[in-house]
């Protein structure tokens, strides 16, 4: 299997230097930035955690799947049933149960799932989701269709020393920031690994990796639950940052949005789906707030224009926004080269 099969790319010099000031702007943008949009770009960096999980498996792995909000709304309701009504929860034993609730259901759902290839995958993959989605939305004792409130955010403490609240909106900034950077370090760690190539190579041609011994299924059903996983965390600092969860959250249309970002940013590549997560959210707030032309209120349709925007990225740059700034900045992938 050759490196231009694996997905294990270098970046061109001109987008590892837009890269890097990417994340120099998310670092001072707290002191520059007004409230509001700290707190938009807080969303932007969660939905970026989502989408790298989901990457994990569609531009990775190869394995579409349309039901991947069900694991990310799980974390937020954990986090909901955890935190007592009086009181904060702590952060230390609050998000490894959140995130293991999701990993717990990945790997359940995913023991079925990755047995099935193609069209039944995805379609499967739906299935279990609105099954979950309705366990929540008909049963009041979880919450209903109006979904469970967070009254307090968790706080880090150590010795009764509180290290870190999550109330506050610059700490709760820097945390997911953090936690961005340490989710993309791992899966590009975890890419260039033998689990990773293998993952890679499953993509590329899985019949060919059975033949050469390699047990494709626990490789998927891993790769499935790892993805589960990384989306629980997502679903988790979504839940302390809105402060409320509802089951709106595993639909479909949470799954097609990661989706979208994905493609967006560029497949096979997590700093693609970093970008794709900040470019779905800037271009959707600003489809929505489009103005009246006559009585025509364009912001009303905003589905209509952002869906037209991703048929045209898909068309004209199929390589995703990277994509884009590897023409701009003049880069040219070298032979033998794959992704990152």
């Amino acid at each position: 299997m050759s490196m231009a099969k694996s997905n294990l790319e270098r970046f061109p010099v001109g987008v590892q230097v837009a890269l890097w000031l990417g994340l120099a702007a998310l670092l001072v943008f707290p002191f520059v930035g007004t409230e509001f949009y700290t707190q938009v770009v807080t969303r932007m960096m969660i939905m970026a955690i989502f989408a790298m999980s989901l990457d994990l498996l569609q531009g990775v792995t190869g394995l579409v799947s349309l039901g991947h909000a069900a694991y990310f709304g799980l974390a937020g309701y954990a986090l909901a049933f955890l935190t007592p009504q009086t009181e904060a929860i702590s952060l230390w034993w609050s998000l490894p149960l959140s995130v293991l609730a999701s990993a717990l259901a990945a790997l359940v759902i995913g023991f079925f799932v990755v047995r099935t290839h193609g069209i039944y995958f995805i379609m499967v993959t739906m299935a279990f989701a609105q099954m979950v989605y309705f366990v929540f939305f008909d049963n009041r004792a979880l919450g209903g269709s109006d979904g469970l409130y967070i009254y307090f955010k968790p706080t880090l403490a150590v010795g009764g020393f509180t290290l870190l609240a999550l109330h506050d909106k610059t700490s709760m900034y820097y945390f997911t920031l953090a936690l961005v950077l340490l989710v993309y370090l791992f899966l590009r760690r975890l890419l260039w690994s033998p689990f990773g190539r293998a993952l890679a190579g499953i993509r590329v041609n899985e019949h060919r990796m059975r033949a050469m011994g390699f047990g494709t299924f626990g490789y998927k059903l891993s790769a499935f639950t790892l993805a589960g996983a990384l989306a629980g965390l997502a679903g988790y600092l979504w839940g302390v940052q809105t402060e409320y969860i509802n089951p709106e959250l595993m639909g479909f249309h949470t799954s097609a949005h990661a989706i979208m970002m994905v493609i967006l940013g560029g497949m096979g590549n997590f700093a693609g789906a970093i970008v794709g997560a900040f470019t779905f959210e800037y271009v959707l707030h600003l489809f929505k707030d489009l103005p009246y032309i006559g009585e025509v209120h364009l912001g009303k349709h905003w589905q209509l224009w952002m869906g037209s925007f991703i048929v045209l990225v898909v068309v004209f740059a199929p390589r995703g926004v990277l994509g884009i700034v590897q023409s701009l900045t003049g880069g040219r992938r070298k032979q033998g080269e794959g992704h990152d």
